[in-house]
């Protein structure tokens, strides 16, 4: 591994315990909810912040450890921060140059490299201009190549596309993502976004509270979600409870489901809300798992309704506005609800 770190910081009542392996040419993504200590991970890694236990080693070599460290200066770490940081007074140039002047450079060496970082990011054109004169975009690639010129084996971003407007944020996702995958050293991105993570990271690891909840590629986090977090993020219904080897699983908050899947002991059960059909009336026919909710909520999502139930267990339920319009929706409405099990997925817990 690149990185290979265990992070503790001690901050009174919020306590960070992070394990952390990123290999040579990996991007791993950290999310989670805000407050969950993915800012905190960062601004370890990076020297801002001491350890209060535990080690960073970087290309086998310790950096840091309980108490001590290198200073950032001195870490092979280049950081791109949520709101960039470009000095405001110099030029594109002059910014990516500000490294390797700092490292010792002379100002020609420096300025040639960071003209040649400019051209690779797409950007010898605006060479001269000021930060107030750059888009959103054309800011996010200075930063980037600020950040790469020194030739850091470990790069984090902190919401690297947080500053940017939706539309932007479609295209500078892209260009990127092909830098990183440019990139031989191990990066670390830190956002609360699902998709930034989905595109951007080989890797995902979710943290919440502090500590880290589920590690996996973006499609097996999708897959198999461990918490209501990711569940969320997923888009997905799950429920946690104990199954029998007929696939009936008791769930822990009450209820019970009928699953397709032979697993038995504890399991998650999960389904996305297309799969739930809503009925005024108790359906008939060939769905094993039916029971009567109310309505709490109803949202639209497009061409599609969004409608959350409390009921043993609550669900949510995307149909048709069609569908909505016809049912007649409100809150407090009593209706049914049925998944086919062939719609479910459960999966050891």
């Amino acid at each position: 591994m690149s990185l290979h770190a265990r992070l503790v910081v001690d901050r009174g009542r919020f306590r960070l315990d992070l394990p952390l392996d990123v290999a040579a040419g990996e991007v791993v993504a950290l999310l989670g909810p805000n407050g969950s200590g993915k800012t905190t991970a960062l601004r370890a890694l990076a020297g801002l912040i001491t350890l209060s236990g535990g080690s960073i080693d970087l290309d086998g070599t310790e950096i840091a450890r309980a108490g001590h460290g290198l200073p950032p200066e001195r870490r092979r770490v280049g950081v791109v921060f949520q709101d960039y940081l470009l000095f405001p007074h110099l030029s594109a140039l002059e910014n990516v140059a500000f490294g390797p002047r700092s490292a010792g450079a002379s100002r020609a060496v420096a300025r040639d490299r960071a003209a040649q970082w400019l051209a690779r990011m797409g950007l010898a054109d605006i060479a001269a201009n000021k930060p107030g004169r750059l888009s959103g975009g054309q800011a996010q690639r200075v930063a980037l190549a600020r950040a790469l010129v020194t030739n850091p084996r470990l790069l984090l971003l902190d919401e690297p596309l947080a500053a940017l407007d939706a539309g932007t944020r479609l295209s500078v996702r892209g260009d990127l993502r092909r830098h990183l995958a440019a990139f031989d050293g191990a990066t670390v991105i830190v956002t609360h976004d699902s998709l930034d993570a989905m595109v951007l990271a080989d890797r995902i690891v979710v943290i919440e509270a502090g500590h880290p909840v589920q590690d996996g590629s973006p499609a097996e986090i999708v897959r198999r979600p461990r918490t209501e977090y990711v569940a969320r993020l997923a888009g997905l219904n799950l429920y946690r409870g104990n199954a029998d080897a007929d696939g009936h699983v008791m769930l822990a908050d009450g209820g019970r489901l009928t699953v397709d899947d032979r697993v038995a002991g504890d399991v998650f059960v999960a389904f996305p809300p297309s799969a739930v059909a809503v009925h005024r009336e108790r359906p008939s026919g060939s769905p094993r798992n039916v029971w009567e909710v109310t309505v709490v909520g109803v949202e639209a999502h497009g061409e599609r309704v969004r409608v959350e139930l409390t009921g043993v267990p609550p669900v949510a339920a995307e149909i048709t506005t069609g569908a909505a319009a016809e049912l007649d929706l409100l809150p407090g409405t009593t209706v049914w609800v049925a998944v086919k099990a062939t719609e479910t997925h459960a999966y050891p817990a």
